[in-house]
């Protein structure tokens, strides 16, 4: 690791790995000093099995027990399940995708709905969730949100965690993250080395100052994560970033195909990012159908949404004079 690389790491990495080990009192406190306001984010599509005990869990503690989150917001991606309705009657508050500046259109991916969420709330700290999150992962918020309470300096915060591999009813400690060992971190080492320190550079729970959130651009797809970090790495650098270990992570993995596509948008996000004006193109992958290899193509192409603090219609919503 480089030098740089290996003096954040030691410097700006701490640990969460429950509510025991954060000082609630301190942050409720500092979070009053600041006058700061707090917004939970969780974009999902189709995920009613997960989404409804995550919300409970996080409304009934940060909501109700302790004032530490002032929205708590669910941005539902074109689910063709019980979504919306799950989150709704769980505590959160829930809009369409779609229906969030319905002048820009709606866009297929998660990081559409990173954006939309973005728009839609208020709050100065933004915290973002992955909506199919399994087990107690109360500690999360709070974990992700001391460094940005307790450090002006901070403007983004990734979590990291060992991620286990649960696939088809077996289970392997330590094997997810899949496309972060085999695609993202050989690539954010080989083009930005000082990003090296980073455990978890996909991981979907991360932190943010909306000073900073909305001065960046947000990928529509899965490369949505690797396309912020390098981004904030560039407006606020590495001294602006920070990362929290909360311990253990545990979500539904997906299959080998879909993680291929995964990789595929997150290369091309790359790519783009390292001055790849071609990046994207075509993803092609095989299915044997009993007789023979069939080629499947997905467009890999990167589609963004530019920085909110330029889209008229979200100034116009926080008050500021947009000049036409």
């Amino acid at each position: 690791m480089r030098p740089d690389a290996r003096a954040w790491f030691e410097s700006r990495t701490s640990s969460a790995p429950s509510l025991d080990a954060l000082d609630l009192d301190a942050l409720l406190h500092a979070k009053r000093r600041g006058q700061h306001r707090v917004s939970v984010v969780l974009p999902a599509r189709d995920e009613e099995a997960t989404v409804g005990g995550l919300v409970a869990d996080l409304h009934e503690q940060w909501v109700q027990r302790v004032p530490l989150v002032d929205e708590l917001l669910v941005v539902d991606s074109d689910s063709t399940d019980a979504t919306a309705g799950v989150a709704r009657a769980a505590g959160a508050d829930v809009v369409a995708a779609a229906d969030v500046l319905p002048a820009h259109g709606s866009r297929p991916g998660k990081g559409e709905a990173l954006w939309k969420g973005l728009a839609a709330t208020t709050g100065d700290l933004v915290v973002f969730l992955d909506a199919d999150l399994l087990g107690d992962v109360r500690h999360f918020v709070p974990g992700l949100l001391t460094p940005l309470l307790t450090d002006p300096q901070v403007d983004y915060v990734k979590a990291c965690y060992t991620r286990p591999l649960e696939l088809d009813g077996s289970s392997v400690p330590a094997g997810g993250g899949r496309v972060t060992e085999l695609t993202a971190r050989p690539l954010l080492n080989a083009l930005w080395p000082e990003l090296a320190g980073f455990v978890q550079p996909l991981g979907g729970e991360y932190a943010g100052r909306r000073s900073a959130l909305e001065q960046v651009p947000f990928v529509s797809g899965y490369g949505v994560e690797v396309g912020l970090l390098v981004d904030l790495l560039r407006l606020s650098a590495l001294g602006g970033l920070a990362q929290v270990d909360l311990g253990v992570r545990r979500h539904i993995s997906q299959g080998q195909e879909a993680l291929g596509r995964m990789a595929g948008q997150v290369v091309s996000t790359v790519l783009a990012r390292a001055g790849r004006a071609r990046a994207g193109g075509l993803l092609t992958q095989f299915r044997h159908d009993g007789t023979g290899f069939v080629p499947h193509s997905t467009a890999m192409a990167v589609d963004e949404r530019p920085p909110m603090a330029t889209v008229a219609e979200y100034r116009a919503l926080r008050g500021d004079v947009v000049v036409g």
